[in-house]
């Protein structure tokens, strides 16, 4: 059955014969079309009896698009689409900023493990982290195996005052890890610096070391237990064991030097500028009597939202949201708001010596 009102100039096809053509004139009250075929000559026939055929793209053989009534509509949309683009790409292209400490010009790097399940370490997965507290980039090499078969499990660039997971590694992971090179080449970008030292040494880490509790031990950097290797001093270390036994005597005989006192790190602050959010349940609601945790967590996305609406405005704006580490619940759906919801705004883990691992520092933009 014909639905569609065949019109003059329309190419159609007939139903029950063979051929077709270009409609020429329609007679309504008879229900004929007049449809001139390729010979030139005008054939009368029932309009049911006809087919209309899409007009065909020359260059592509595809139907045409027929732009007649949403072709603003979709003019806006490629617009829009392309706008959308080059806003990513104009934001992909602005350089980062990089926050960086008063002291951090001492270089410090620092390799943790930390237990997946600190209570079954005989079962437990250990994670590997690399923390760069200082204000250089680094550049960093992880080299496994034995004497004979080395081989670099992983390579890349940490930006400073950064954490980085190297990796996870399973029990049967610990034998390949016995015998561990970390390369790293300290650096800054696009200014001025005084070189640092690269880091070139040997951990051994027997397995037996990562099943022995009182190997993990409270930090500065995450609220479980780890066990961490300070690199810097590692290398120091590796450096003074090359000294021969005739520089050490030449040593000996010199004049000792004062001992310069050990300075203590104060612990940094946020900057002025820099807007704080305590998202633990407890800073939001005085009771949480019949609340269950689907309540409290979204009392928490509640209060991160209305934080970054509040600020949307300001740009340049750091809001650093202290989320704790539990479960990592709540920072994981804090992330995903990010990624999705809020994918314009740079966001990074806050400062490991204020926070740990429990905060992430959002910049307006």
């Amino acid at each position: 059955m014909q639905t569609k009102k065949i019109k003059p100039g329309e190419r159609v096809r007939f139903l029950n014969a063979v051929g077709g053509g270009k409609v020429t004139r329609i007679d309504e009250k008879q229900g004929l079309i007049y449809v001139e075929d390729e010979d030139g000559f005008e054939i009368p026939v029932l309009e049911k009896e006809c087919v209309v055929i899409p007009e065909v793209n020359e260059t592509t053989n595809f139907p045409k698009r027929d732009f007649s009534s949403p072709q603003e509509e979709y003019a806006n949309q490629q617009k829009e689409e392309v706008q959308k683009v080059k806003i990513e790409v104009e934001q992909a292209e602005k350089p980062i900023e990089i926050i960086e400490t008063e002291d951090g010009d001492d270089l410090r790097c620092f390799l943790a493990f930390i237990p997946t399940s600190i209570k079954k370490l005989s079962e437990s997965k250990f994670k590997c982290l690399l923390i760069n507290d200082s204000n250089y980039f680094l550049f960093y090499n992880f080299i496994i195996g034995n004497k004979e078969e080395r081989r670099s499990v992983t390579n890349n660039l940490i930006e400073p005052n950064m954490q980085e997971k190297i990796a996870e590694l399973s029990s049967n992971h610990l034998n390949d890890w016995e015998n561990l090179q970390v390369q790293v080449v300290p650096f800054k970008k696009d200014k001025i610096y005084t070189p640092q030292a690269a880091i070139d040494i040997n951990l051994h880490l027997p397995p037996l070391k990562f099943y022995k509790l009182h190997n993990f031990t409270e930090n500065d950097y995450f609220d479980e237990p780890a066990m961490l290797f300070d690199l810097t001093q590692q290398q120091d270390k590796s450096a003074l064991s090359n000294i021969s036994a005739e520089e050490i005597k030449k040593a000996i005989l010199q004049k000792e030097r004062p001992a310069i006192p050990k300075r203590k790190r104060p612990k940094l602050k946020l900057q002025s500028d820099i807007i704080e959010v305590d998202l633990h349940i407890h800073e939001l609601v005085e009771i949480t009597t019949g609340l269950s945790n689907a309540d409290m967590l979204q009392l928490q996305l509640d209060k991160f939202h209305a934080v970054i609406d509040e600020n949307k405005n300001k740009k340049g704006q750091k809001i650093v949201f202290i989320h704790g580490k539990g479960e990592g619940v709540l920072r994981n759906e804090i992330l995903k708001l990010l990624k999705s919801r809020y994918k314009s705004y740079y966001y990074q883990d806050a400062s490991f010596k204020e926070y740990g691992f429990g905060a992430t520092m959002v910049m307006i933009r």
